[in-house]
């Protein structure tokens, strides 16, 4: 379908945007973050591919994978997240005036 491609793209150059940001931040605290907000669009694209290649496909292999593939993104998505949310807490505790 032609949603989750759109999903996959946009997902896809969002990590890539989050990378390219992590260089050319100097703060290690702003990378982490960062970072950890490109692990939630990595986890979207791999969530949101084994999705799309079950519904092009429709075989018993291409549901095994994409089992597979949706709980690592799906993994992926819950790890970044977490991460995202304590390091903006940390973010906050450094930075109280900001």
């Amino acid at each position: 379908m032609f949603i989750f491609a759109l999903f996959i793209i946009i997902s896809l150059v969002m990590y890539i945007y989050y990378k390219v940001a992590i260089l050319r931040s100097k703060d290690e605290l702003i990378q982490v973050y960062t970072n950890a907000k490109a692990r939630i669009c990595l986890g979207g694209f791999v969530f949101f591919f084994g999705i799309n290649q079950y519904i092009f496909y429709q075989t018993k292999v291409s549901l095994l994978f994409g089992f597979v593939f949706l709980a690592l993104g799906g993994m992926q998505i819950i790890r970044g997240y977490k991460e995202m949310v304590h390091y903006k807490k940390e973010w906050r505790r450094l930075h109280p005036n900001e």
